[in-house]
């Protein structure tokens, strides 16, 4: 085993975090920003990159922090290492509602790939690249466009997705069409590819777009039930448009008890 081995439990429901816990000289990485709480033996370190130490030399670590910079995540990473003597603990906050989803890589062939914004923390090893569409379709319409985030090594490497998380093992030759949005993630053996919404009227008044993911097995999926975009979306619906019963008395009535007035 190349990476950290690392003990981990989950607090919460919607608002999950994950309390990772390390030996003496065990690290664990993280995205910037999803720092919760550390024991006071534990030293944080922003590195260039990925924080694998896998890249040689200054050429290499460039690369790796480039294609990061190409999901939108920062050019750096966070480190968090157990200098002391016993066992040590660090914790990681979800950014929204949602689920943490503990993905052991070395029970997965090594790889997931999975949304852009999805990586929360992992083992010290683990591989924080891209992966690029292969296919031209799937990139102009996909929704995740031509990259998405791919997790390589053996060790735990922890998730986030909004909403419920389900899990589908699909067979061999198996198809789930799914909303673009709602995937977290896939193994590396997964076909994946977008297809056009049959119809014109269900292209225009369906609501859900014109355009749907198509994943064929085998291989495991991860989806969620709310995607940060959709949330997001609707938020900012009700700050910008007034409500259907807005012109009613009904409407009226409840601004007032609400507090809001006309």
């Amino acid at each position: 085993m190349q990476n950290h081995e690392i003990d981990y439990r989950i607090f919460g429901e919607e608002m999950q975090c994950v309390e990772v816990e390390l030996d003496p000289q065990e690290t664990v990485i993280a995205e910037s920003g999803s720092f919760m709480y550390m024991s006071d033996s534990i030293e944080m370190h922003s590195v260039f990159g990925d924080g694998s130490d896998r890249a040689e030399g200054f050429f290499g670590k460039l690369m790796t922090a480039g294609k990061r910079l190409l999901t939108g995540e920062s050019l750096f990473m966070t480190t968090f290492t157990n200098t002391g003597y016993g066992k040590q603990h660090v914790a990681f906050a979800a950014p929204y509602a949602g689920k943490i989803v503990p993905m052991d890589l070395g029970k997965l062939n090594g790889k997931i790939i999975c949304q852009k914004d999805a990586f929360l923390c992992a083992a010290k090893g683990v591989q924080v690249g891209i992966e690029f569409q292969r296919k031209l379709g799937t990139g102009l319409f996909g929704g995740e466009g031509f990259i998405m985030q791919k997790l390589e090594g053996d060790g735990m490497a922890f998730v986030h997705a909004g909403g419920y998380i389900m899990e589908r093992e699909l067979a061999v030759g198996e198809t789930l069409r799914v909303d673009t949005g709602c995937i977290v993630a896939f193994t590396s053996r997964i076909d994946y590819d977008i297809e056009m919404v049959k119809g014109i009227r269900n292209m225009v008044f369906g609501g859900e777009g014109m355009f749907y993911a198509v994943l064929r097995g085998p291989g495991k999926v991860w989806l969620q039930s709310l995607p940060v975009s959709r949330l997001a979306a609707r938020i900012l619906s009700y700050g910008t448009t007034r409500g259907k019963e807005e012109g009613s008395i009904l409407g009226g009535l409840g601004r007032m008890i609400d507090g809001d007035g006309f």
